[in-house]
């Protein structure tokens, strides 16, 4: 399969010099001491030959443990693990014990993430990744086929409001078509249980803050209508079919941070610069990449005039994951908003920046962005209530300078150059 994560050694017959002097003899002449002499050397190179490749590990001994199920031990598929959310939740889920099988295209993903992680776990049958494409159903399919899944998180998509607002189709098709792949191979393979990562963009711009789960959804732009039309999929195969399968659909607000630790990071590719989080911009224009930082929109009716957000760190939003793996329930489709709960200004995220990277970065302040909305922040009292889960990490200037550690450590992003083994 293009993309297979099995990368099998490939070793040369070696050259048979025995057999070429062997096949090269006159068998009418009776050379009895020269025939045993090369019987010996034969021998004993295939002797050597065998024990060379006893020592070598089993190129397929990892592989076959992914299509196993095995006691005590969860096997979930990670969909878009290579990005900035995903390898967190990958890390995340290896560091409890499970087993982890990561799927992305490497469109926006980054292998030196993926390497990053099978430096951190080594041990065979713990992470494997398959370069693949959710929008090949024949790809989806073999991946199901050959692996013993327990759990998905669904992770891979597009996500950026300004870009669905000038590519639609291409949300649509990356989204929603995606997602209803994926439920499919689910039901096929008799696979239980779904996370999905959705967004408050399914909300629109509501007339009442904070944000519930009970929010009217009536979204604006391309990107949360594809994500709501993802959500409305699988709701509807969960209730309708009263399939068997268990689903938690997260709708988090505005991702932040990276690994407390600095084992990973935040780091998007240099095209897509223009889309990213505002956070990547901060840095960016601390060290100097672009002249300064763009803030689009200054007019909005909010206290500074700049968009307010619910800034929610990446570590905090992973374990909102964990805990909804652990508490899905079978034929039922559960909802959360993951959120501090605190609104912040663009203004205000600024100036945090400031302080955690500790340059002065020029703002230029532009006309709106299509698609965006004043403000938008939630109300976490359900999923507090009913998955015991809060945001701890709520600083907003100490998470932009562990942030801003890392993006110094590795200025250039990740090592995408690296070749998997």
């Amino acid at each position: 399969m293009p993309g297979s994560p099995h990368h099998r050694r490939r070793t040369s017959s070696p050259r048979q010099g025995g057999a070429d002097d062997i096949s090269g003899m006159d068998y009418g002449v009776s050379r009895p001491r020269s025939q045993l002499v090369v019987k010996v050397f034969v021998a004993a190179s295939l002797t050597a030959l065998c024990m060379f490749i006893l020592r070598q590990p089993s190129p397929s001994a990892g592989s076959e443990m992914f299509t196993k199920r095995e006691k005590g031990v969860t096997h979930v598929l990670v969909t878009g693990g290579a990005g900035y959310i995903g390898s967190h939740a990958a890390m995340r889920l290896l560091e409890d014990g499970h087993r982890v099988t990561i799927v992305d295209n490497l469109s926006r993903g980054n292998l030196g993430a993926v390497h990053a992680l099978k430096t951190l776990f080594p041990r065979v049958g713990r992470l494997q990744f398959i370069n693949a494409d959710l929008g090949d159903p024949k790809a989806v399919d073999e991946i199901f086929s050959k692996n013993a899944i327990d759990a998905v998180m669904h992770f891979a998509a597009v996500a950026y409001v300004g870009e669905s607002m000038a590519e639609p189709l291409r949300y649509y098709h990356n989204i929603t078509s995606n997602t209803l792949g994926i439920v499919e191979a689910m039901a096929k393979h008799k696979v239980t249980k779904l996370i999905y990562s959705s967004t408050c963009a399914t909300y629109g711009e509501p007339k009442k803050m904070p944000i519930t789960e009970a929010t009217p959804q009536v979204p604006i732009n391309p990107y949360g209508k594809a994500k709501k039309m993802a959500e409305e999929i699988i709701m509807d195969y969960v209730h309708v079919k009263n399939a068997d399968l268990a689903v938690v659909i997260l709708r988090y607000f505005n991702v932040i941070g990276s690994d407390p630790r600095g084992r990973l990071g935040e780091a998007p590719r240099p095209e897509l610069r223009a889309h990213g989080r505002i956070s990547g911009a901060c840095f960016d224009a601390a060290m100097g990449i672009i002249p300064g930082l763009q803030v689009k929109g200054n007019d909005y009716e909010t206290k500074d005039g700049t968009c307010v957000r619910d800034y929610i760190h990446v570590t905090d939003l992973v374990d909102a994951h964990v805990k909804a793996l652990n508490h899905a329930k079978m034929n039922t489709v559960s909802v959360y908003n993951v959120g501090t709960g605190k609104g912040i200004s663009v203004q205000e995220f600024v100036e945090a920046c400031k302080k955690a990277t500790g340059v002065k970065i020029d703002v230029q302040y532009l006309g709106r962005r299509p698609g965006d909305y004043a403000e938008v922040y939630s109300d976490p009292a359900k999923i507090k209530l009913e998955l015991n889960w809060t945001a701890t990490h709520v600083n907003l200037t100490e998470n932009l300078a562990i942030a801003w550690k890392w993006r110094k450590l590795h200025p250039e992003g990740y090592d995408n150059s690296i070749t998997l083994v």
